[in-house]
Order: structure tokens, then sequence, then C-alpha cells
């Protein structure tokens, strides 16, 4: 291990020229929270600065973009950490500290706090929703969109296979291996048939880019205002897949009022060509779809990585799964099962 740390700070000081003297009286602390395959540092120098280190394996090909999307991002007005030295040979990354203050440590705040927030987090992700390639679009009252940059390698986009794979992961990691239930086959076709239908409604609400994990633990606070990490699984799929990571995340308390405010602000913010009502239903799905995934990495991180603190959100997952099914009335056999989770 110090070995390991000796390289990461030999790096570091080679990014930011740091004398050999200065070096000597860095500090290195791992940072270990999160569900990441990546190993994060917070390298200190002795006047008070301080840089995040990141260092990923090869076994995940997303880890591979992150730069390069952070890059973009950027370029596109979305809010991301500042880069010194990407070292893709290597799978280094040296960048800014935010920080330990995520939206997530807001929680407990009163709301008009916690809505200032969440509308800041909204209005620096809308760039990324309204991305439509690299030329200019209009609205829908007809503010021209200026020309976007270049997109980068991002992992292959949402469609049927991802989405299934997503419905098969919820099914096997939390419903079976967390719940211990295992469906009948009537059961399992029903319900198979109504997700193919809420892929399928999916499918025509892209594409647009999605972050893929849009949660309160991934958006920092940094003097203020929202910066977005954790953001390499980046790709083309339906923006109420984010809206619903974000509004509706499990480890979150969010009233359905408070919710549905959000929300409003949202669709005025996107001026996308569709009315309420499509809006509303597309956050439904988006939503649910969502939230299986999620319960899915609460199993699997939970009983299979032994990182036991996921576990503890799967209460209100499901209460959200269930409220999103029920609010949609097209989900009635994932609602019945988030009954019997529940």
């Amino acid at each position: 291990m110090k070995l390991m740390e000796d390289t990461f700070i030999a790096y570091a000081c080679t990014i930011l020229n740091v004398a050999e003297e200065t070096a000597g009286r860095m500090t290195i602390e791992a940072i270990t929270k999160g569900g990441s395959d990546r190993c994060f540092y917070r390298l200190s120098l002795p006047d008070g600065k301080s840089y995040l280190f990141m260092a990923y394996g090869r076994h995940q090909e997303e880890n591979a973009y992150w730069a390069d999307i952070a890059a973009f991002l950027a370029a596109l007005g979305v809010s991301v950490p500042a880069v010194y030295g990407p070292d893709p040979e290597r799978g280094f990354v040296l960048m800014e500290d935010l920080g330990d203050r995520e939206l997530w440590s807001y929680r407990h705040e009163p709301w008009d706090v916690r809505r200032d927030l969440y509308r800041k987090v909204l209005k620096r992700i809308s760039p990324l929703h309204a991305f439509v390639g690299c030329s200019p679009t209009k609205g829908k009252r007809g503010g021209a969109v200026a020309m976007s940059p270049p997109l980068p390698k991002t992992m292959r986009g949402y469609n049927r296979e991802l989405y299934r794979w997503e419905h098969e992961y919820f099914l096997t990691q939390f419903v079976g291996d967390v719940c211990g239930i295992t469906l009948s086959g009537r059961e399992g076709a029903v319900l198979k048939e109504e997700l193919e239908s809420l892929t399928g409604r999916l499918l025509v609400t892209g594409p647009p880019l999605v972050h893929r994990d849009l949660q309160s633990q991934n958006i920092m606070i940094c003097r203020g205002e929202p910066v977005f990490i954790d953001f390499q699984g980046l790709r083309p799929g339906s923006l109420f897949y984010d809206l619903g990571s974000l509004l509706c995340d499990p480890y979150v308390p969010l009233t359905a009022e408070e919710r549905e405010d959000l929300l409003r602000y949202a669709y005025e913010l996107l001026t996308l060509d569709m009315d309420w009502t499509r809006f509303r239903e597309g956050f439904l799905g988006g939503s649910a779809q969502r939230l299986m995934q999620a319960l899915g990495a609460f199993g699997f991180l939970g009983l299979k990585k032994g990182k036991e603190g996921f576990l503890t959100h799967i209460p209100r997952g499901i209460e959200n799964l269930g409220s999103m099914a029920a609010a949609s009335g097209q989900l009635p056999h994932l609602l019945q099962l988030a009954r019997r989770l529940k």
C-alpha cells in the first residue's frame, strides 16, 4: 500500500510541478465510501491546497471514458471537476477536490434550501438533456440552441437489450436474492410483457444524453453550486431516466408535493416539444425503470460485494417504486410486485 501511495504522490507532484521538499510533506488519505470499484485519494499539500486522485482498472470499459467525458461536459456548460492530469495508460486522473458535501448531505435542511439546490441541479444538467448532436436546434419556444461540442466515445446507448438487462438485474439480484421471491411462469410472463411496453415508451423519449446515475451522492455542492461526478456511464438514453434518478432517489426523502414542484420546474426549463401530461407520464415510467435498476444494484452491492450500507436504502426504494407504478396506471403488475416486496 505504501508503494502504491508513493506512486500516486509522485504522479501528482509531476503534474503540479511540486518541489521535492514539498512532496515529502504531502499527505494522502483514502476515500472509501460509495459503490465504485475505483480508488480515490485526497492529496493534501503543506499550504492547505488539496487535490483528488483517482485510480481505475481496465475491467470496466466505461472508466476509460471518464476524462474525455469530463472535457465534453465542461465544454457543454455542465459543471464537473477540473482535470489536471489524466494518464489513460496507467488509469490515473488528478482532479479538483470538491470537498465532502454532496446534495445528499442537505437532505434534512428546510425545503426552501433544498428546493433552491435541486433547481440549480436541474438547471446545470439541462444542457446534457438538451443535447442532440453538433447542429444547432430550436426548442418549443423558438430559442436557438448554440452549437454543441463533439460527442466523445461513450458506452452504448439505451436500447431494448439494455432495458431488458436492467429488468433481469432487478428480478435476479433483488427480487430473487434479497427478497427470496420466485415469480410463477404466468407472473413472470405478464410482468415481462408489461416491462416490454415500458421499454417501448422510453425508447421514443430519446435520444438526449443521460448521466445514468444522477443521484444525490453524485452531485457535490461546492461554494453553493452543484458539480457532477461519476459520469463515466454517460450515454444516449431517455431524460426521464435521469429525472427519475434525481427526484425518486432512494437516498433522499421527498414528498409527492416537493417532487411535483421540481418536476414542473424541469418541464419549464427544458422547453421540450411535449405537453405536461406526456412529460409527467414519461417521468413516471422513467422513474420506475431507474428504481428497478437501483434496487438491483442495492442487492448486488449489499449481498455480493459486502457493502451492507446499501441495503438500508431498500425500504424507500420499494416505496418509491410502488408510488411511481401506481401513479403511472400503466404498470399494474409491477405495482402488485412492489406491494409484495414491501
